[in-house]
């Protein structure tokens, strides 16, 4: 596991990983729970390093059937989502807390909204540098380099870190 940058706290069976434990990834997303020969086997938690988790029984390593829950509480549902869609297009923290009062806009469904470093954008998964093409997570490591398209799609659609007057400008009449 040094190898991998991986490591494991819990049962051994004949040298193998089995029973009880807790396995981190070098991404560090954390596995917790049943093992057997070495692999996911038994009831266990994915938890992923930006909050959510996938509770599931496992078996050989592959999951049988699971549940996936969003760091915001927001559990997944495959069938009658009613989160985000063409209807109702509040954030799940509206949804169990109640709008704001008039005049304030919820940005994200993060309370309070991240700070975004001036030039960048927030694009859901860390900040993008649209000088450097960028992308670094929230804790300003490297994710990868956005190709024309992604760059485009965040410039476009995602919050930035600084402000602009985007109200009604006067136009001069010439005579």
């Amino acid at each position: 596991m040094e190898y991998t940058g991986s490591s494991y706290e819990g049962d051994y069976k004949n040298g193998r990983l089995e029973g009880n434990g807790k396995y981190t990834f070098p991404t560090e997303t954390r596995y917790e729970g049943e093992l057997k020969d070495g692999m996911f086997h038994g009831k266990g938690t994915l938890f992923f390093p930006n909050g959510s988790k996938y509770v599931a029984t496992w078996e050989n390593g592959r999951a049988l059937e699971g549940k996936y829950t969003f760091a915001d509480g927001l559990p997944y549902e495959e069938e009658n989502w009613e989160y985000c869609d063409g209807y109702d297009r509040r954030f799940y923290t509206e949804i169990k807390n109640g709008l704001k009062p008039a005049g304030r806009s919820q940005l994200t469904n993060r309370v309070p909204p991240r700070e975004i470093p001036s030039g960048c954008y927030d694009c859901g998964d860390g900040f993008y540098d649209p000088k450097s093409r960028v992308v670094v997570d929230y804790n300003k490591k490297f994710l990868r380099n956005a190709d024309d398209d992604e760059h485009n799609w965040i410039v476009k659609t995602c919050r930035k870190g600084w402000d602009e007057y985007v109200g009604l400008k006067q136009q001069t009449v010439a005579s």
